[in-house]
C-alpha cells in the first residue's frame, strides 16, 4: 500500500528560542535597596528625627518645613525601593520592559533613605530640597553641554575624546577675554572659540589625516592642559588684571520664579543655564526631526550611502566637530565667569569624561544627555549637601561620590547601548 501525503508525519514545529532572562538590574536594585534598609534604616538611631526644607520666603505659597522620625522614613523608603526591585525582577521574568518612571522613583526612594539617616538627630542643621536641586542643576551645566559636544561629534562618525580639553580651553579663554574687558558676558562671547578651535584640530587630524580619533583626543586634552598651565603660570600669575573672578548676575523671570520649588530651581538662573535649556531644545529637534539631522545620523550610521546620494561626509564631519567644540567650550564658562571664580590649573577636574559618560548613558541624543548629566550634577551636589550637613561618611568618599556614580550608571544602566556604526572609522573615497 502506498503512502499518501496525508499519511506523512508531520514536520516538527519551529522552536522557539526564548531569551535568558535579564534579572541582573533588578537583582542590583534589590541588593542596594537591602543595603539601604540596613544602614540607612535599622541603622539610624531610634528617636532621631530629620527635617526637610523644601520652599524659601519669596515663593507664592509657603511651604512649612516638615520633619519626619528617622528610622520610620528611612525603612518605608527602602521598602518602596525593595518592591521596586520585585517589580522590576517580575516584568524581567514577563519578558516585558519596565517604564521609566521605575528608576526615577527607585532613585528617589534610596536618595530619600540616605538622605534622612544623613540628617538623622541633627537639630542645628536641615535637608534644603530647593537647594539640593538647584545646585545639581547648575553642576550638570557643564556636563551637559560636554554631552552634546559628544553627541553632535559622535552621530557624524567622529569620537570626541576631547571634551575634557574643549571645557578648559573654553574656561581659560572666557576668564582671560572677560578680564581684559571686564565684562563675564564678553568672556561667554569668547568661550566657544576656544573649543571650536580645538575641535578643529579634532576634525583635521580625524578626516583628513586619518589619525586614531581616541589617541587624538587625549592628546589634545594633554596639549590644552599644558597651554593653559603655561599661560597660568606665566601670563595670569604675572599680571592679576587679566585673572579676575568676574561672574554673571542671576537672571530671574517674574511670577515663574516665585513657584514654590520650581521656581528657584528652574528659573533664577543665570544667562548660561538659559542657553542650556534652548541648546537642547533646539539640538533635539533638529537631530530628529529635521532634513540636517537626517544628513548628521545618516553619515554616521552609513557614510557610503550618504556618499551616493550626495553628501559630503567629510565636509559634514568637520562641521559637526568644530560646532561640537564650540558647544563644549560654552560649557567651559562654567566654570570661571557663570560661576565668579579665577582661572586654575586643570579646574574641570575630568568633567570633560564624566560628560561622555553622560552622552552614552543618555544614548547619544540631547534629551538623554540632559537627563543623565543631571543625573550625575545630583550626585555633585549630594555630597555637598551631605559635607555641608555634617554627615558621618568620610570625606574622601563623599569626594569619591560623583565618580562611583558615574561608574555604576555606565556598568549598571547603559545596557546594550548601540554607538553609530562608523564612529571612529575614517571615511576614505
Amino acid at each position: 500500500m502506498t503512502a499518501t501525503v496525508a499519511d506523512a508525519p508531520a514536520a516538527p514545529a519551529p522552536s522557539t528560542v526564548i531569551p535568558p532572562k535579564k534579572f541582573g538590574p533588578s537583582i542590583a536594585l534589590g541588593v542596594i535597596a537591602l543595603l539601604s534598609l540596613v544602614i540607612f534604616g535599622i541603622g539610624t538611631p531610634s528617636g532621631a528625627s530629620t527635617t526637610f526644607v523644601v520652599a524659601r520666603g519669596t515663593d507664592f505659597v509657603h511651604l512649612p518645613a516638615y520633619t519626619a522620625p528617622s528610622r520610620l522614613a528611612a525603612v518605608l523608603l527602602s521598602l518602596v525601593g525593595l518592591g521596586l526591585a520585585g517589580w522590576a525582577a517580575y516584568r524581567a521574568n514577563q519578558h516585558r520592559k519596565v517604564g521609566i518612571w521605575l528608576p526615577v522613583v527607585y532613585g528617589m526612594a534610596i536618595m530619600g533613605a540616605l538622605l534622612t539617616w544623613a540628617g538623622a538627630g541633627r537639630d542645628a542643621t536641615s535637608i534644603q530640597i530647593t537647594g539640593l536641586l538647584t545646585s545639581s542643576l547648575f553642576l550638570a551645566v557643564p556636563l551637559v553641554f560636554g554631552a552634546l559636544a559628544g553627541t553632535l561629534c559622535e552621530r557624524s562618525g567622529i569620537i570626541n575624546i576631547a571634551i575634557e580639553g574643549q571645557l578648559l580651553a573654553g574656561a581659560f579663554l572666557a576668564a582671560l577675554v572677560a578680564s581684559m574687558v571686564g565684562n563675564a558676558y564678553v568672556g561667554l562671547i569668547a568661550a566657544p572659540v576656544a573649543g571650536a578651535l580645538v575641535g578643529l584640530l579634532l576634525a583635521i587630524f580625524a578626516t583628513k589625516y586619518w589619525v586614531n580619533q581616541i589617541v587624538v583626543g587625549v592628546v589634545l586634552n594633554m596639549l590644552v592642559v599644558g597651554l593653559t598651565s603655561f599661560f597660568f603660570s606665566t601670563v595670569m600669575t604675572e599680571n592679576g588684571d587679566l585673572n579676575q573672578a568676574l561672574g554673571m548676575a542671576k537672571l530671574p523671570i517674574p511670577l515663574l520664579s516665585s513657584i514654590p520649588i520650581l521656581g528657584p530651581v528652574l528659573f533664577n538662573q543665570n544667562l548660561l543655564v538659559y542657553i542650556l535649556y534652548v541648546t537642547v531644545a533646539v539640538l533635539q529637534v533638529m537631530l530628529f526631526k529635521s532634513r540636517w539631522g537626517l544628513r548628521v545620523r545618516a553619515v554616521g550610521e552609513h557614510p557610503k550611502a550618504a556618499d551616493t546620494v550626495g553628501i559630503n561626509v567629510n565636509r559634514t564631519r568637520v562641521r559637526n566637530t568644530v560646532l561640537g567644540g564650540a558647544i563644549a567650550g560654552l560649557g567651559g564658562a562654567f566654570f570661571t565667569v557663570a560661576s565668579g571664580l579665577a582661572f586654575g590649573k586643570e579646574m574641570t577636574s575630568g568633567k570633560g569624561y564624566i560628560a561622555l559618560a553622560a552622552m552614552i548613558l543618555g544614548r547619544w541624543s540631547p534629551r538623554g544627555a540632559l537627563a543623565a548629566a543631571l543625573l550625575f550634577g545630583f550626585a555633585d551636589a549630594l555630597r555637598a549637601q551631605l559635607g555641608a550637613i555634617g554627615s558621618p561618611i568620610p570625606s574622601q568618599f563623599l569626594a569619591m561620590f560623583p565618580y562611583i556614580a558615574t561608574i555604576f550608571a555606565v556598568a549598571g544602566l547603559v545596557g546594550h547601548a548601540r554607538p553609530p556604526a562608523a564612529e571612529g572609522i575614517p571615511y576614505k573615497k
